[in-house]
């Protein structure tokens, strides 16, 4: 699977030092590398390969050793096959192998069913793991916007502090009031709130992102990535249908409900199978050591060269009644079949959804933010205009801190705009891929 903004690498390590600025790609990493459900999902998938192997060494023969220790009292058969009143032993070796030779094809459609489960298993990996590329990124630009977010109220913060320190130099040389700088001190205290509640944001952000990294020293977490507007411009908005036909061929999803439709099928054969007469092959060689009490018995070593015996033979099983087992094991796989093939059709009606909800959250965070970057621009001329009357003595400081607020309130929402957009064509271009 072909990730298209991950860059990945398991040599990273899983606990994060000290202050360590880490890109969307190296958190995506770890997040794979800690991930206790992709864990899990490798163990399901390993439960799959060794039945798979099974399935292929089930085309072996067999090989079996055994032995056997009788003691038999009263009447005893002995080596000339009459009985007597004598107490008797018998030891007995057998070494034997048989191999089956025609199965209606049960064990080839055994083969190819626990194939196809196998690659259903790493197509379920791959989903895992797209899922926690998409949630990582999420919490990822999520923590972006709000350092973003916390840079825009010390921005105003600073501008304030500017405006205090100059309204204090007019103060003291007699040209301002004293009481327009606890209109600003004022102002300054809810911006001070502001940066208090945005770095709170940010922390709880990294908090998430943590979590899903599932790493314990959340405190030394710290991300660094490129503008948002270099993200957004290393992506193309594609059509929706451009990007589900794509999603078809590459999804894992797709794959994977291919892969156990495969399997149902196959399955509906192996039943079949078991219509047709099975036949094997065996041989066996076996010796064994007779001893009677009351008479003179041949050494151990010469009755085991003596009684040796070998056999080979075929075996045909042909069923004839078996209670209908067959048949309902038949109609069980046809409808296992049905059902997957139900399955494969709302995974590909989730995933139209899913891209086409995607698309048009791209569209509309799209024209949010390019409206926002209009009403940034028309913003920054109100305050300073407002700015600029306020000097001249034709507004007053309520008129002048409504112009301000009104432009960080418009510099978040295009922050918050521009991230969505540039999280929306991630998530496309996954979705593609």
């Amino acid at each position: 699977m072909k990730y298209s903004f991950l860059i990945f690498s398991f040599c990273l390590a899983s606990v994060v030092s000290a202050q360590q600025q880490l890109t969307l790609e190296q958190c995506i990493a770890i997040a794979l590398e800690n991930n206790r459900n992709v864990k899990q999902q490798e163990l399901n998938k390993q439960n799959r390969e060794i039945s798979y192997n099974q399935a292929r060494a089930d085309l072996l023969p067999n090989l079996n050793a055994s032995a056997g220790q009788n003691f038999v009292f009263g009447r005893s058969i002995g080596l000339d096959n009459t009985y007597q009143n004598t107490n008797s032993s018998q030891t007995s070796f057998s070494l034997g192998s048989d191999i089956t030779l025609f199965d209606g094809l049960r064990m080839k459609h055994n083969i190819d069913a626990r194939r196809a489960d196998v690659n259903a298993s790493q197509a379920d990996l791959d989903k895992i793991r797209d899922d926690i590329v998409i949630s990582v990124s999420t919490a990822f630009l999520q923590v972006l916007l709000n350092k973003e977010l916390l840079q825009i109220s010390e921005d105003q913060i600073e501008l304030t502090n500017a405006n205090i320190l100059q309204r204090s130099e007019l103060i003291k040389s007699g040209k301002m009031a004293e009481g327009e700088i606890y209109e600003l001190e004022a102002q300054k205290a809810k911006e001070e709130l502001n940066r208090v509640q945005a770095e709170s944001n940010l922390k709880l952000a990294l908090l998430d992102l943590a979590q899903i990294m599932e790493i314990e020293n959340v405190s030394d977490l710290d991300i660094t990535a490129p503008p948002a507007e270099k993200l957004i411009g290393e992506s193309i908005l594609l059509s929706s249908d451009v990007v589900y036909q794509n999603a078809l061929i590459n999804r894992p999803e797709i794959s994977g409900a291919n892969f156990r439709l495969e399997s149902a099928q196959k399955e509906v054969l192996m039943s079949k199978a078991q219509l047709y007469p099975t036949l094997s092959f065996g041989a066996n060689v076996g010796t064994g050591y007779y001893h009677m009490s009351n008479r003179t018995n041949d050494s151990f070593s010469s009755q085991m060269r003596n009684n040796m015996s070998n056999s080979v033979g075929f075996s045909l099983r042909i069923p004839i009644f078996n209670r209908f087992q067959v048949r309902n094991s038949i109609r069980t796989a046809q409808i296992a079949v049905e059902n997957s093939r139900l399955e494969m059709d709302k995974t590909k009606l989730d995933l139209r959804k899913r891209i086409e909800q995607a698309y048009y959250n791209a569209l509309g965070a799209n024209s949010r933010w390019e409206a926002a970057k209009k009403s940034e621009i028309a913003g920054r001329e109100a305050y300073r205009f407002a700015e600029q009357k306020f000097e001249n003595g034709r507004a007053n400081s309520y008129e002048l801190f409504q112009a301000k607020n009104n432009l960080t309130q418009v510099l978040g929402e295009m922050a918050q705009a521009k991230y969505e957009y540039a999280f929306r064509l991630k998530i496309l271009e996954l979705l593609k891929d």
